[in-house]
């Protein structure tokens, strides 16, 4: 009996051992991702923001690993949401031949995607709407935007309004690639003008 079970403790070893550079291999690669316009650790312009254009922001990605077929792209910020992190953009469906996002998609499901990115598709953001929103964190907090791009193996073209859950469990498995850009945001406490509501700092994330 214990020669048995000896036996089958050394086969069950040899296995892990076979087995575990194969899991290994299947991390994502380390994908470059940039701006024109901003970079990690530095302040985001206020264009992106609702203080400002809440326009999306230009990205770019490099060294996208060989078999990429689509892209996924989420915006968060782990410094806020319960649980954390909250959402600011969802956004894939994008061609695994797209080098990048352009500054200012689209806010309105009924207009074209720009020629670069067609196809791609917007999710729900922690506010429920399928749009960019930008950071307004409480004046005086500094917080930290993570913009994660995601390269599949697989045209998955799902369908629109997806949340962050959703999106995460979609592409479970088909993810080959992974990189982020965290920039960073911060509001100045700005001196209303008399008679004018004060808006609330938690009115925005």
């Amino acid at each position: 009996m214990m020669r048995l079970i000896g036996a089958s403790l050394l086969a069950a070893i040899l296995f892990a051992g076979a087995v575990a550079p194969g899991v290994q291999a299947q991390s994502p690669e380390p994908i470059i991702v940039q701006s024109p316009t901003m970079q990690t650790g530095q302040m985001m312009p206020r264009d992106y923001a609702p203080d400002g254009r809440n326009l999306s922001p230009p990205l770019t990605w490099d060294n996208l690993p060989e078999g990429t077929r689509q892209i996924a792209v989420i915006c968060q910020d782990h410094g806020a949401g319960n649980p954390p992190p909250w959402v600011h953009w969802i956004i894939y469906n994008i061609p695994g031949t797209a080098r990048g996002l352009p500054e200012g998609i689209p806010f309105d499901a009924g207009v074209p995607m720009p020629p670069q990115v067609t196809g791609a598709v917007q999710g729900n953001n922690g506010w429920g709407l399928s749009m960019y929103r930008g950071p307004a964190p409480p004046a005086g907090n500094l917080h930290h935007y993570h913009f994660v791009v995601y390269a599949l193996d697989e045209e998955l073209n799902l369908p629109p309004d997806l949340d962050r859950e959703e999106l995460l469990e979609a592409i479970e498995g088909h993810v080959i690639g992974q990189g982020d850009l965290v920039p960073l945001y911060e509001r100045i406490q700005m001196p209303e003008p008399s008679g004018r509501p004060r808006v609330r700092d938690n009115e925005f994330l």
